[in-house]
């Protein structure tokens, strides 16, 4: 993707099923599972580099033991060093003891992050300050072991004021209007509840105090807690916690919205927010890997019985398809296969843009997510000349000369690596036109293999805002003086705010919406934008379930190619003096290549939670009154 985006977060959970000596003995370290959890989080550092976090639990530790630890960090390269922090630790801890060497007690006791239970936390800060404080796991302390909350999640809540609003009605005070610690609070109260219930319960029972603390974390109800807690949640999430007496779960959102997948065999369950994560880390086949349903939490008790509960009601599937598009790991089998599809689906629309002519048209991609997409396009490429090649041939039957023959196979498509990254660009300058000049030399082009007949095409995986489009890639791709410049899109246009956790939180950014905007201007119909802020300002004290998204009306006067055809030209400005074609994706055929996460809403305003339409109108109300406020 050639727009800079965001993604809230990634999440690995490992739950060790056997004794620390077990792993020692087996694979020669008890930091097995510390060691596991550092290859998750950098298998998924695709979905976080602004900080990642790790916390640990111990299991029966006696009391005066430290059995939780927790690192953080917003550093450069925060996986990197987190875990330098912890392998120093253990390091100076074993040199200083040399006795702990030979003794895994001895280890379990005195050195911290080593434990049974572990969770790790990449994260792209969407919204609230990147400091450490903002960096999950979040941590809820208590001298009750069962009280003791670890919270870490890939998500974001649509209705954090109504959940705030819920904690205050309960008596809270929290300390943060974040939906982190919103969730967390509200968890926090049903587990404290629980936990109290139970405990009243075996008093009357006849147990004394002491007795209770084991009976409490047998009878502990991790389901139900979840289903109290979660239910009036609003939003896309993949949410993991940790109990301090053991406990551990990962809840996902019911319309599965944000991806979870696990693995359980008898010595380790693990979690994590992409398959191919635990499939290379693990060493396992993909039909081993089950994704969580939809609505659904897997559980793992202290005893290490782990199961399956439907917590929440599933609502119709509506799985991120922009998780498959550009910001899940490509090298998931079906995502692979997904992306190499979008490309073949596309090359219809650009053998028209071209009339056909692959003989004078260069193909390339805009790296790095694009190249998939680009290998589905050249495949159909491939195939079309084949076509060709064979109609050639049999149409020439027995008056063709092995010369000709020769000629017809030889042509093939004209594959060129075109546009480069070349710098991460630092913005240290503030004067625009200095600024400006910087961003056009973010990528830069190869020289000497364009000619002035050729077409030039070149596919990313999606156009958002298209700021460096319009501002450095087809400035540079003129310099090489083609006949026409064909930038295609895997995605279709994203035309709507996401508030589920991407960072798409406003309208007048995405590069669809101003060309709506431009074209009603130019068919005299502008009055529309007043007309929607109207609907959009009556709807304000509607329950989120009866919000409609009023935003529709500004793009339906006008068909897909209208929009496009002007989002090319807001894309190529007076200096670009090469034809420029933008061709998007449709909805249908993303469909298509993506059956089973047709979670399309960035594109169609089909919301998959109420509260979606609530965060679009309030996105264009803040478009129209000039406030730059985030929506949600």
């Amino acid at each position: 993707m050639s727009d800079a985006l965001k993604h809230e977060c990634g999440i690995a959970v490992i739950r060790l099923l056997k004794p620390l000596e077990f792993y020692k003995e087996k694979y020669g370290t008890a930091f097995y599972g510390v060691n596991k959890m550092y290859l998750m989080m950098e298998k998924q550092h695709n979905r976080g580099q602004d900080g990642a976090g790790f916390a640990s639990v111990k299991l029966d530790t006696t009391p005066g033991e430290r059995y939780i630890s927790r690192v953080r960090s917003v550093a450069q390269q925060p996986i990197q060093d987190i875990f330098a922090q912890i392998n120093q630790r253990i390091n100076k801890e074993l040199t200083e003891n040399p006795e702990y060497d030979d003794s895994v007690a001895l280890q379990k006791k005195n050195i911290p992050y080593i434990g049974e239970l572990l969770l790790g936390h990449v994260r792209y800060g969407t919204f609230g300050k990147n400091s450490v404080e903002s960096v999950h796991p979040f941590l809820r302390q208590n001298n009750w072991q069962h009280r003791n909350l670890i919270l870490a999640g890939n998500f974001n809540m649509t209705n954090v004021k109504e959940l705030f609003k819920n904690l205050i009605d309960l008596g809270q005070h929290p300390k943060e209007y974040t939906d982190t610690i919103t969730i967390m609070e509200k968890i926090g109260h049903f587990l404290d509840d629980s936990v109290s219930k139970i405990y009243k319960d075996l008093k009357k029972e006849g147990y004394n105090k002491n007795e209770c603390s084991p009976l409490i974390a047998n009878r502990l109800n991790i389901a139900k807690i979840l289903k109290r807690a979660a239910k009036n949640w609003d939003g896309g999430y993949a949410m993991a916690g940790l109990l301090g007496h053991g406990d551990s779960f990962v809840l996902r959102d019911p319309a599965g919205i944000r991806p979870a997948f696990y693995y359980k065999d008898d010595e380790i369950v693990v979690v994590a927010s992409e398959r191919p994560v635990i499939q290379t880390v693990f060493n396992v086949p993909f039909e081993d890997v089950k994704e969580l349903e939809p609505g659904h939490a897997i559980i793992t008790k202290k005893s290490g019985k782990t199961i399956i509960k439907k917590i929440l009601q599933p609502l119709e599937r509506k799985a991120c398809s922009f998780e498959r598009i550009y910001f899940s790991r490509g090298s998931d089998a079906e995502i692979y296969q997904e992306r190499k599809m979008l490309g073949r689906l596309l090359m219809p629309k650009v053998l028209e843009a071209i009339d056909n002519d692959i003989k004078n048209t260069v193909f390339s991609y805009i790296p790095n997510t694009a190249e998939t997409s680009f290998y589905g396009m050249i495949e159909t490429v491939e195939g079309f000349l084949n076509k060709k090649k064979t109609d050639a041939i049999l149409n020439g039957k027995r008056n063709l000369s092995a010369e000709r023959v020769t000629q017809i196979l030889s042509e093939m498509p004209r594959i060129e690596k075109i546009a480069i990254k070349d710098v991460k660009l630092r913005t240290f300058i503030t004067e625009d036109s200095s600024r400006n000049d910087l961003v056009a030399h973010v990528y830069d082009v190869t020289y000497g293999v364009i000619k002035p007949t050729d077409n030039l095409v070149i596919i990313d995986d999606s156009i958002v805002r298209g700021t460096t489009l319009k501002m450095s890639i087809i400035k540079m791709l003129d310099r090489l003086r083609p006949k026409k410049i064909i930038v295609v899109s895997s995605a279709p246009q994203i035309r709507y705010p996401d508030c589920y956790g991407i960072d798409m939180a406003n309208l007048e950014s995405l590069i669809a919406f101003k060309a709506a905007l431009e074209l009603l201007k130019e068919t005299n119909q502008y009055h529309i934008v007043k007309e929607v802020y109207d609907k959009c300002i009556d709807q304000t004290e509607l329950e989120d379930k009866e919000v409609k998204n009023f935003v529709r009306e500004i793009y339906d006067p006008f068909t897909d190619e209208q929009i496009s055809g002007k989002i090319s030209e807001l894309l190529s400005n007076d200096t670009v003096t090469t034809e420029v074609k933008i061709i998007f994706q449709s909805v249908d055929n993303l469909h298509i290549a993506c059956p089973n996460h047709l979670g399309d809403w960035y594109f169609t305003g089909d919301y998959p939670t109420v509260g979606g339409n609530r965060v679009v109108n309030r996105a264009f109300i803040n478009f129209y009154e000039g406030n730059n406020k985030r929506a949600y």
